[in-house]
């Protein structure tokens, strides 16, 4: 029983029959141009003429229905009217789907004109009925049957019965019109497949920029904490190299605000300017300031660096870059052999760094902290490639990846 009452005292409810009476007054600007054709045949019977209108004011109805952007405010105002959670459209409708608007409109218009006359008969019933609080009979005729009240208790009863249907009618009309607006008005097959790639769209771009704001930033701290400390020890002997270490964290962390600037636009959702893009014709000048951070490099390249280009030429930017990185991070300050061969078919790169304690543990078992070595998988993985990680020797660890150059960049 309170079950059954309780959306009769729902906000939403009425709210719902609102959303029901707009769709009815919203349809009769196009009632005249549905009078047209009985101009046409005046001479026609009025039950014809009558079909003939209603014919053609549903087809102006469902008309309007085609326009997406008439979608899509309906889509706006379900949401808000009815309470009812529906996405935006993701794709223009086509085949079925073109008519799933259409006929929602038309079902909105029926539900709002027999909610709104059936409710609209009820309530004037229930004031009508108990006439006698004013001093007079009231009486109401209906469809060839009049109704009178004595303003008895009798009269009472049924004018509180009367406004209870209206009620219900709007608690009616309103669940109607919420179990049809997922089904009409949500997204179908097709858009559902839409939203989903554009989900993993978003994802993956999600996912890319954290690859490249790790990658970046990483690199970043690490190289400007060695710099850093360099130009802290050399300082009083030698002020031309602090200088140097200096000018190298200044264009260290110029480069990763560049990135993250870049990428905190894109979260936000505001245009960026441009991607800032690495590529392995960058890779000189990474190579630069790590020397100007102390390490000792072994650079090997080979091949035509230069005709690797696009994705292929920017992810292999990054392996290498986070490959150093972890080299700077956990190896021992000794050398580190860099190489870059751009064979016929494939990229090979690598990187090979002492082993220092914080990559060795226990006899030879070697392990990693973070999040740099899965991420350079996925991004290798994404690339068709090959990567291994693991000891090299006792004293060795080694980096190497080997990308096809068939995949398209």
């Amino acid at each position: 029983m309170i079950r059954g009452i309780r959306p009769l005292l729902r906000g939403s409810t009425y709210s719902g029959m609102l959303f029901a009476y707009c769709g009815a007054l919203a349809s009769l600007p196009l009632l005249p141009f549905a009078l047209l054709p009985t101009l046409a045949r005046p001479s026609a019977p009025y039950g014809v003429q009558a079909v003939l209108v209603l014919l053609a004011w549903a087809a102006l109805i469902g008309s309007v229905g085609l326009a997406r952007t008439t979608r899509r405010a309906l889509i706006a105002f379900a949401r808000h009217m009815l309470r009812v959670p529906l996405p935006d459209p993701a794709a223009v409708p086509s085949g079925a789907d073109r008519w799933r608007t259409p006929l929602w409109l038309l079902l909105h218009v029926a539900l709002g004109w027999t909610g709104a006359l059936t409710s609209g008969v009820l309530i004037l019933m229930g004031i009508a009925l108990p006439g006698d609080w004013l001093g007079a009979e009231a009486g109401l005729s209906l469809f060839g049957r009049s109704l009178r009240s004595d303003g008895g208790w009798q009269s009472w009863v049924v004018a509180l019965g009367c406004l209870l249907l209206a009620a219900v009618v709007c608690a009616v009309v309103t669940s109607v019109l919420r179990w049809l607006a997922p089904r009409l008005l949500g997204p179908s097959s097709a858009e559902r497949l839409a939203l989903m790639a554009e989900r993993e769209q978003r994802l993956a771009e999600r996912n890319r920029l954290a690859h490249e704001l790790h990658d970046s930033i990483g690199h970043t701290l690490t190289a400007t904490t060695i710099q850093a400390a360099v130009a802290g020890e050399v300082l009083s002997a030698d002020p031309g190299a602090a200088r140097a270490a200096l000018r190298s964290i200044e264009e260290s962390a110029r480069a990763a605000l560049e990135d993250l600037d870049y990428v905190l636009g894109v979260l936000r959702e505001e245009k960026a300017e441009t991607a800032p893009t690495r590529t392995l014709a960058d890779l000189p000048e990474l190579l630069d300031r790590l020397r100007h951070a102390g390490a000792v490099l072994e650079v090997e390249l080979s091949g035509e660096l230069a005709q690797v280009q696009g994705t292929l030429s920017r992810a292999a930017y990054r392996i290498l870059q986070e490959g150093l990185t972890n080299a700077l991070r956990h190896g021992t300050g000794g050398p580190v052999a860099v190489r870059v061969a751009a064979l016929p078919d494939r990229l090979e790169l690598g990187v090979v760094n002492g082993a220092g304690a914080g990559t060795r543990t226990g006899a030879g078992v070697f392990r990693t902290s973070g999040h740099g070595l899965p991420g350079l998988a996925e991004r290798v993985r994404l690339l068709h490639g090959e990567i291994e990680v693991g000891p090299d020797g006792p004293r060795h660890w080694r980096l190497a990846v080997r990308l096809p150059v068939r995949v398209s960049a």
